[in-house]
């Protein structure tokens, strides 16, 4: 099964970058570059899974990610964060948001693809 996948990011490298590892790994892919833009197109497009970055402008990955997971539409949907904060309690809080994956930048390919397929 091709998963659809949903990279959220307001850098346009760290998009295009997910993507080709993503693209690469045979996923069908979209992006967002805010946490509102993420919730609106995890409504409308419905991705097996969200790579959401937590440091954004409008909406953080934290607040997206509990939008989604309170709205019965998206809460199945999992979120892996890929982030620059590294501290443990940033992985708590990420889980208690929601979160089911954590990827810290800088990360590899390989890292990538065994989040996707962990919640996969």
């Amino acid at each position: 099964m091709v998963s659809k996948v949903l990279i959220v990011d307001d850098s346009p490298a760290e998009l295009q970058n997910l993507k080709n590892i993503l693209s690469d790994a045979g996923c069908v892919v979209s992006t967002a570059t805010s946490g509102s833009e993420a919730v609106k197109k995890a409504l409308s497009e419905k991705p097996n899974v969200i790579f959401m970055d937590v440091i954004m402008p409008e909406m953080d990955g934290f607040a997206a990610t509990r939008e989604l997971s309170n709205n019965t539409a998206t809460k199945a949907i999992p979120v892996v964060f890929v982030t620059s904060k590294a501290q443990k309690a940033d992985k708590m809080w990420a889980q208690m948001q929601g979160g089911k994956g954590y990827v810290t930048k800088p990360y590899t390919a390989d890292q990538i693809v065994e989040q996707l397929k962990a919640v996969g």
